[in-house]
C-alpha cells in the first residue's frame, strides 16, 4: 500500500504529530509546499493542518491543496490531523465531513492536539499510522 503523509504546521505542534503518524506507517513525512506527487497514486492519505482563524483550514498552502485533491479521494484511507489553541475542534469535524463526502475511508477520528502534543499523543499518532499499512 502505497501512503503519503502531508501537513502544514506555523508553530511546529503539527508537524510533531506528522512525524509520528509517518513512523507508524513506516514513511516519510512532507510539507505541503515541498509535495509534488500526485494523490491518485496513493491508497492511503494523512493530512494534517491546524485550526486557524475562525476554525478554519490554513488558506494559503493547505486549503488550496486540499481542495484541489478532493476528486481524488474517494475510496482512500484517510487520516485527518491537526492542533489547535482555541474553540471546540470545529474545523477538525468540517474538514471530516468534507473528506466523508468526497468519499474518503476516514480509519479514525480525526487527531486534534491542544497545543503541543504529549507524548501519549505521539504514541496515539503513531498507532494511527500503522493503519495506513
Amino acid at each position: 500500500m502505497k501512503t503519503a503523509v502531508v501537513y502544514w504546521s506555523g508553530s511546529g505542534n503539527t508537524e510533531q504529530i506528522a512525524q509520528a503518524i509517518a513512523e507508524g506507517a513506516g514513511v516519510e513525512a512532507t510539507n505541503v509546499s515541498d509535495f509534488s506527487s500526485d494523490v491518485a497514486e496513493f491508497d492511503a492519505l494523512a493530512l494534517g493542518c491546524p485550526a486557524m482563524g475562525a476554525e478554519e483550514l490554513e488558506d494559503s498552502e493547505f486549503e488550496p491543496f486540499f481542495a484541489g485533491i478532493e476528486s481524488k479521494l474517494s475510496g482512500k484511507k484517510l487520516i485527518l490531523f491537526g492542533s489547535y489553541g482555541w474553540g471546540d475542534g470545529e474545523w477538525m469535524r468540517n474538514w471530516q465531513e468534507r473528506a466523508k463526502n468526497d468519499g474518503a475511508v476516514l480509519v479514525c477520528d480525526g487527531i486534534i492536539v491542544n497545543e503541543t502534543p504529549s507524548d501519549a499523543d505521539l504514541e496515539n499518532a503513531r498507532k494511527a499510522g500503522e493503519q495506513l499499512k
